[in-house]
């Protein structure tokens, strides 16, 4: 008996839209020329997945390592070579965690912090031009909505991850 597949309903147009956006979007946004113009305007040497940790370390400081990885949907092994690079960089240190001293946290150092208000003044910019002609409450339901979906897809990562790939059927 083979598995059912993980989705047994077609996807409705507005979630396919929705896909096809967020594909646009993501490839928009993470393309290295891209990365590398928002560095240099914001004067700060960091490759992709550094800005990510300091970006999730700045709001939801100090996180240990592990937590950081989930919120980020990496392996723990990433975000530990992650943060030794950037605490040689001077960005973040380790702090105790209050809750177990033989824990620890990570924080941003003043370095840190003056780094990622810079890319997100940069990003912040560009942004503003793009979206100059947009309302002020279209803007406030466009960011509900994205956080609602990060916070949706976050929730559902792991039921997602854990469904078994359709089987192929036997040839013959």
């Amino acid at each position: 008996m083979s598995p059912s597949p993980p989705f047994s309903d077609p996807a409705s147009p507005e979630v396919v839209e929705i896909e096809r956006a967020l594909t646009r979007i993501t490839y928009l946004s993470t393309r290295a020329r891209a990365h590398e113009r928002l560095m240099a305007l914001a004067g700060v040497p960091l490759d992709r997945a550094a800005v990510a940790l300091l970006r999730q370390i700045a709001d939801s400081e100090p996180l240990r390592p592990g937590e950081l990885a989930n919120r980020l949907g990496v392996e723990a092994s990433h975000v530990t070579r992650q943060v030794q690079q950037l605490q040689k960089s001077g960005y973040v240190t380790r702090v105790p965690d209050p809750d177990d001293r033989r824990a620890q946290r990570i924080e941003l150092t003043p370095v840190g912090q003056q780094a990622i208000d810079r890319i997100r003044e940069s990003g912040v910019r560009g942004m503003q031009m793009a979206l100059a002609d947009w309302e002020p409450e279209e803007l406030r339901q466009l960011a509900g909505l994205f956080h609602r979906m990060v916070d949706d897809f976050l929730a559902h990562a792991n039921d997602y991850l854990d469904q078994e790939p359709e089987a192929s059927a036997p040839a013959g």
